[in-house]
């Protein structure tokens, strides 16, 4: 399963840019063995250089009871992300400083969805 994105994704992206701010959801499934840790130290790399690109955590919570979901749908961790905009995310994870820490997110994660979100209009 991926949990990075990959140049192809980025292009498409970036290429779909409404504009304005974009807020990323992160449905996270862990490792068993390490991974909540890990991705641990992955959120102190994280805060330490995404706020350079004007990103800002808006929710982070524990997966809890699944009220409409399949077997196996379920996830650990739920996050929100707001960046100012497609490209801050994008120069973000391009970043060498950035990119020194992102190993830890991909060795903490079994399974992963990072999708961009666009405000509905007049909300």
């Amino acid at each position: 399963m991926a949990v990075d994105p990959r140049g192809a994704d980025l292009k498409r992206y970036l290429a779909e840019d409404p504009g304005g701010p974009v807020v990323m959801l992160n449905l996270l499934r862990f490792l068993r063995d390490g991974g909540r840790e890990r991705y641990g130290e992955y959120v102190t790399h994280f805060r330490a250089t995404a706020t350079g690109f004007g990103a800002e955590v808006l929710y982070v919570g524990d997966g809890s009871t699944a009220l409409v979901a399949e077997d196996g749908q379920a996830w650990d961790c739920v996050l929100l992300v707001r960046y100012p905009s497609r490209q801050a995310f994008s120069d973000m994870v391009r970043d060498p400083a950035y990119h020194a820490g992102a190993h830890l997110r991909t060795e903490a994660l079994s399974e992963a969805v990072l999708q961009a979100t666009v405000p509905w209009a007049g909300s």
